[in-house]
């Protein structure tokens, strides 16, 4: 039998949004009537049909039924969690990498002094979550003891938790996932979609933290060569609703999950792209989305800048057209420049 994916699409923001909603020719995104939609996407893996809002009655009993069940789980309110607020979009997760090698920033913050300065720099910029990290995931990298990347942040970690600063912990090994919840942390943004330790869902499950599910293809060590897909947009959608299943298997039943498609992570310029024009999709999945878009390498490719350094522009484009498509997290480096250019664009919308 054919499978059909649901994506929102046409999307409105800001007063003129909510003038719909209230007129009832859109559907608020979340129930968040700043942000609506009157389109959807019917994809298939052999073909796509958009329509509006208004049509859907008109289709056949089975898919309509399919329909309105991702609907309801796209206009549904998501319950805050982990300091992050979905009533507004979106939010921030500030990157702190305590390493001497990541791809951008390797070497600036990693000493506790530098670290725990910028942590507070980027709270007080406008970031909800600091995302604290001691080992480089950058394409080519590999994979450091456990001794050695919790002695780059476990410091950092009891200060800024001590300060009650909020903290993601960025790490694939569930030996130091367990240490940082004990500290305090308050989200687990493992990039390997739990795959990397095989104990990492029994932690999960013990603490009932909140966490991301990032999808990797491959390990950092190999995975930009030659990355392939039959179709990248449903294999990672189908992906997410495994592993969904999975963790609900082992008896995970909370829903403060967080869904990231992993931008650069076994992916090519193609399959980066097509992600982003259509990361709305994700919604249809039920839970929150996040997207790595800072600095990352699909910028040097589109605008031909070679300096990891100088792509805060691009970083600012693409973060506002994913809070467009209603994405409800951006994993962010330049957090006072981003932050700024979002709400500015907010600002110009609102009457």
């Amino acid at each position: 039998m054919l499978r059909y994916y649901t994506k929102v699409c046409n999307f409105y923001y800001g007063s003129h949004s909510r003038d719909l909603v209230n007129k009832k020719k859109a559907y608020p995104l979340h129930q968040i009537k700043e942000i609506s939609f009157d389109q959807i996407e019917i994809i298939s893996r052999k073909s796509k049909k958009k329509i509006s809002i208004n049509q859907i009655k008109y289709l056949s009993k089975p898919l309509k039924k399919k329909i309105n069940f991702d609907l309801k789980k796209i206009r549904s309110k998501k319950k805050n969690f982990s300091n992050l607020n979905f009533k507004k979009l979106p939010n921030i997760l500030g990157v702190l990498n305590l390493t001497p090698d990541s791809f951008s920033d390797g070497g600036r913050f990693n000493t506790k002094k530098k670290g725990i300065k910028q942590a507070i720099h980027l709270l007080n910029y406008g970031a909800n979550l600091i995302d604290v990290g001691g080992e480089s995931t950058r394409p080519g990298s590999k994979t450091i003891k456990e001794s050695l990347e919790w002695s780059r942040i476990n410091k950092v970690l009891k200060f800024l938790i001590k300060k009650k600063i909020p903290i993601s912990l960025d790490t694939r090994k569930s030996n130091i996932m367990e240490k940082g919840i004990d500290l305090g942390v308050r989200l687990i943004n493992d990039v390997s979609g739990l795959d990397f330790d095989i104990n990492t869902i029994n932690v999960l499950k013990r603490y009932r933290v909140p966490f991301v599910i990032q999808h990797t293809q491959g390990i950092p060590e190999t995975m930009q060569k030659k990355p392939s897909y039959k179709n990248e947009l449903l294999d990672i959608y189908d992906f997410f609703e495994k592993k969904i299943g999975l963790i609900r298997s082992k008896g995970i039943n909370h829903n403060n999950i967080i869904l990231d498609p992993g931008i650069g992570f076994g992916k090519n310029l193609k399959h980066n792209m097509n992600l982003i024009r259509n990361i709305s999709i994700f919604h249809s999945l039920g839970f929150p989305i996040l997207v790595g878009n800072s600095r990352k390498r699909f910028i040097k490719d589109l605008s031909k800048n070679n300096d990891s350094k100088s792509r805060i522009g691009g970083t600012l484009a693409s973060s506002i057209y994913l809070m467009m498509q209603g994405v409800q997290i951006l994993r962010i480096h330049d957090v006072n420049e981003i932050m700024q250019g979002l709400n500015v664009f907010k600002k110009i919308l609102k009457n």
